[in-house]
């Protein structure tokens, strides 16, 4: 049941994702931000962990989870009274997402010649 419901939720947002994508003038970029946003926006409002403790795996892969992160790494920062500790949390909580990505880009730009 468990892998039922974190298909069901990672496939729900992707499929939202193509329409959005499919359906508007959107680029890609647009449709991340926006994911992005929406997850700190749950977080903000403490509905994101609802979502991941009853869909699991398939609400902690998906792109909205990075801003659960960046917003949780920020209320840790500001609740220690220091507003430089806020950066400094979301850099550390960001920075293994940012260094695999980056590290999986350069191996298939590697890989594959790029598009002109």
């Amino acid at each position: 049941m468990n892998y039922f419901l974190a298909f069901l939720f990672s496939g729900s947002v992707c499929a939202l994702a193509e329409i959005l994508y499919d359906h508007s003038k959107w680029t890609p970029g647009h449709i991340v931000t926006l994911f992005v946003l929406v997850g700190a926006g749950l977080s903000f409002f403490n509905l994101y962990q609802p979502l991941l403790d009853i869909f699991g795996g398939g609400a902690s892969t998906l792109i909205m989870n990075f801003g659960h992160l960046l917003y949780q790494a920020a209320k840790e920062g500001a609740d220690s009274g220091n507003y430089l500790h806020i950066f400094s949390s979301m850099l550390i909580s960001s920075s293994g997402i940012i260094t695999f990505a980056t590290i999986l880009s350069l191996i298939f730009a590697i890989i594959r010649r790029p598009r002109p």
